[in-house]
């Protein structure tokens, strides 16, 4: 029989510590996961206050859950949409006040139907380019900078990979909805970013 490999049998006797209640199991769960879900409520809340808080909510809501966790996805997978939830959770507590519109961001066309402004040359995804040390500050900041709506399917769809079905559960919204932010969202990093890749390819 095959063995099962040492990061699956690790995380299995993990999962039967927390099961158990054992302090040292929660400890080893926080210290082992908190860099990356931080990561990930950073990229979608845009402060370390709101992505830490996020990520303490997401924790205790994982312990108090943990015995209705059946095993079908990877325990690292389950932590991570909790954590995603926190955070949407806490993205709408905060839309009391009016979102900026997204409408000044996305590319304006003549009645011939040619763009406005002429867009530099690039095919990246942002997911690719925020792997390029020197331009990922700029992507992050520019990603940022989008209302929460748009930024929120971005993250979801382009940084965290969740398909569209997935997104649109998280979101609760329809899978067409999320296509439309994302079509939109995308448009608008783009103006965003265009006069950092303007420089670049100088």
């Amino acid at each position: 029989m095959t063995e099962p490999s040492a990061a699956v049998l690790d995380e299995q006797v993990l999962l039967q510590g927390l099961r158990e209640r054992r302090p040292e199991a929660f400890e080893s769960l926080v210290r082992a996961y908190s860099p990356r879900l931080l990561a990930v409520a950073r990229r979608m809340l845009g402060s370390d206050e709101d992505a830490r808080d996020a990520v303490q909510d997401g924790f205790l809501n994982a312990f108090r859950a943990i015995d209705r966790f059946e095993g079908n996805a990877r325990l690292s997978t389950w932590l991570h949409r909790i954590v995603v939830n926190a955070a949407l959770m806490k993205l709408r507590t905060r839309r009391r006040k009016p979102e900026e519109s997204l409408e000044p961001l996305l590319p304006a066309f003549r009645e011939n139907g040619h763009h406005v402004d002429k867009f530099s040359t690039w095919d990246e995804p942002p997911d690719d380019l925020a792997q390029r040390e020197e331009t990922r500050q700029v992507v992050r900041e520019a990603i940022l900078s989008l209302p929460e709506t748009y930024r929120e399917v971005l993250v979801l769809r382009d940084i965290e990979e969740m398909s569209t079905d997935e997104a649109a559960r998280s979101l609760g919204i329809t899978p067409n909805a999320v296509k439309i932010r994302l079509h939109r969202a995308r448009l608008a990093l783009r103006t965003l970013l265009d006069p950092h890749l303007r420089r670049e390819t100088r």
